[in-house]
């Protein structure tokens, strides 16, 4: 206790004592510490790693044996532009995202469908590479056409994106929708992930709600929901803010939406930084926002995608330190030892779980 703060500390025993009751441990309290222990307390017929386990797949987004999809850099590709998704193969981003929203105007949404549908199956053979389609929104009464008319591609996109998810009802309108369009078109098979977008103040208080049902159609097995995206232009126009370069407005809300996101044990993916000809700019708010604990940024322009990329892979440094540290602390844990510190810090379960979580995160990358 001593070597942390108060309000740290109290915190740890509660969450500590949390992951006891989910596995139907007791907490024993100890004076001095000891194998097996945490903060003073000892689990009782619990290996550590169990409780270990839980608390790093909530934080690295991995759900069981499901394959999981990185999405450092998340890129739109505007559909209407055929030039531009034939250089798909050649940009070297995890998601490219084959746009029919917001970046295809009203009267290039059909010219837009078509190439879409016709460059997924060009795509077939492309490894490596999310492909993903952004449909328009339910209250756009565009929707159903697009999902009519892409996905009689024969290589349909592996991830559906849908913006403005501001209530339950859209969520429940395009799985409906969804639904709809697989039974009639014999595609029962046809499973994508998921991802809802953040854009509103009223999408931001309903996020929970709409993730919970969301999460329902996902175990039904109509989609696997896979990711939030916040969509902060759209945001700013909402609730009527002033864009400044650091951001500082969005702080709350940036915040929440990855909280929530992780509480579902999903991706989260942060905001457009408009200006792609500040490389420096771009840097400083990639790293926030993996400091933050986004899992990848979304991206305009092909000379973001280095600099974003880098801001969400674990330097060099950093997995060895991580590395380091879950050696020292497996070493501790069989020498019964208890205590003991790192590098002039002392090692307590969060720091452990963030080791852990920078594993875990390249072993995501490098096996996708």
């Amino acid at each position: 206790m001593h070597f942390l703060g108060k309000s740290a500390y109290f915190s740890a025993r509660v969450v500590f004592k949390v992951a006891c009751v989910r596995y139907g441990a007791q907490p024993r309290r100890l004076l001095d510490g000891g194998q097996s222990s945490f903060m003073g307390y000892e689990v009782l017929g619990v290996p550590s790693s169990k409780i270990v386990s839980r608390s790093i797949s909530r934080n690295v987004v991995s759900e069981g044996s499901r394959k999981y999809v990185p999405r450092r850099t998340l890129m739109y590709v505007p559909g209407h532009d055929l030039k531009k998704l034939r250089k798909i193969p050649i940009l070297g981003v995890d998601c490219a995202v084959l746009e029919c929203e917001d970046g295809v105007a009203l009267n290039k949404k059909s010219e837009a469908r078509e190439n879409i549908r016709m460059v997924l199956d060009e795509l077939k053979e492309v490894k490596g590479v999310d492909i993903a389609v952004r449909v328009n929104s339910v209250g756009s009464q565009l929707l159903e056409e697009d999902l009519r008319v892409i996905l009689t591609a024969e290589n349909r996109p592996s991830t559906v994106l849908l913006p403005k998810t501001d209530t339950v009802k859209d969520i429940v309108q395009f799985t409906d929708c969804l639904r709809s369009i697989l039974k009639d078109s014999a595609l029962p098979s046809y499973c994508p992930r998921l991802i809802t977008y953040v854009e509103s103040a009223e999408g931001l208080i309903n996020m929970k709600d709409i993730l919970r049902r969301a999460e329902t159609f996902s175990h039904e097995g109509i989609y696997h929901l896979d990711g939030v995206v916040f969509g902060a232009d759209d945001f700013y126009a909402d609730i009527g803010a002033v864009k400044t370069l650091d951001a500082a407005e969005l702080t709350y809300v940036r915040q929440k939406i990855v909280t929530v996101a992780k509480a579902f044990r999903i991706q989260a993916i942060d905001m457009v930084f408009t200006d792609y000809k500040d490389s420096v700019g771009l840097q400083l708010q990639s790293e926030q926002g993996a400091r933050n604990g986004y899992t990848g940024k979304q991206i305009i322009h092909p000379n973001q995608i280095p600099i974003v990329c880098k801001a969400f892979t674990p330097s060099a440094e950093r997995v060895e330190w991580a590395t380091q540290l879950i050696a020292a602390f497996e070493k501790h844990q069989e020498s019964g030892e208890g205590a003991f510190t790192f590098q002039g810090h002392m090692v307590d379960m969060p720091l452990l779980l963030q080791a852990k979580n920078v594993i875990q995160t390249i072993k995501n990358v490098h096996k996708a």
